[in-house]
């Protein structure tokens, strides 16, 4: 800790993926719920240190045992602290992910992308990566996807400013999960289908705008 604090403002986003004034927010609103009590047998690993190796965790994606070297703890201690310290985050930071819910939110947004890159009609800009992961027991092919491995994905939307609007993690029904490399068109269309039967549930009910009806009208969809 006492080397993260002497890191200029370009080093410590490039450290932990963020400012050090969102660190110091963060840490507000997860301290109650992630701060241990010292015993007489050790000190409690600090606040400031979960979050740390949290965050460390979640922006380089190295195994424990590599992150112990950086965080000097250990990678049983961090097996607990991490799941911990994200469960707290989501459940503080829950509301800071707003997705837009009328028709002048998503106006707003493509006035923005208008505005800022000079990009109309932009409702917002997607993104996805597949986060590796080990096969779940029994689960065939589901997590398969076409590089050969298994894995979930991480999806997200953000808006013209790199605010993120919809975030979708773990969904394995937007993996490439078919059983062959060699996928046959028939395949592929199959799982084109399955992405966007999942944006049109959404749209069609939580996402949905008083405008949609015109713009499908018009672009005759």
């Amino acid at each position: 800790m006492r080397l993260l604090k002497e890191l200029d403002d370009e080093d410590f986003r490039t450290y932990l993926r963020m400012t050090p004034e969102s660190f110091v927010e963060i840490l507000n609103f997860v301290k109650k719920y992630i701060t241990k009590t010292d015993t007489v047998m050790r000190r409690a690993v600090t606040t400031e240190e979960r979050l740390v190796a949290t965050l460390k965790y979640l922006a380089s994606g190295r195994e424990y045992k590599d992150l112990k070297l950086s965080t000097c703890i250990s990678p049983q201690l961090l097996s607990e602290i991490i799941p911990e310290t994200c469960e707290a985050i989501i459940r503080v930071l829950n509301d800071y992910l707003k997705v837009p819910e009328t028709e002048n939110d998503w106006l707003q947004i493509a006035k923005d992308f208008e505005r800022k890159w000079q990009f109309n009609h932009c409702l917002g800009a997607i993104d996805g990566k597949h986060v590796i992961i080990e096969k779940p027991p029994k689960s065939g092919t589901l997590y398969y996807n076409y590089k050969g491995t298994f894995s979930v994905v991480l999806l997200g939307i953000v808006n013209a400013n790199y605010e993120f609007i919809y975030v979708n993690v773990g969904d394995w029904r937007l993996n490439d999960n078919s059983v062959s490399l060699n996928r046959t068109e028939r395949q592929r269309t199959a799982d084109g289908n399955s992405v966007r039967q999942i944006f049109t549930e959404y749209f069609n009910n939580q996402g949905r705008v008083h405008f949609q009806e015109r713009m499908i009208n018009t672009l005759n969809i």
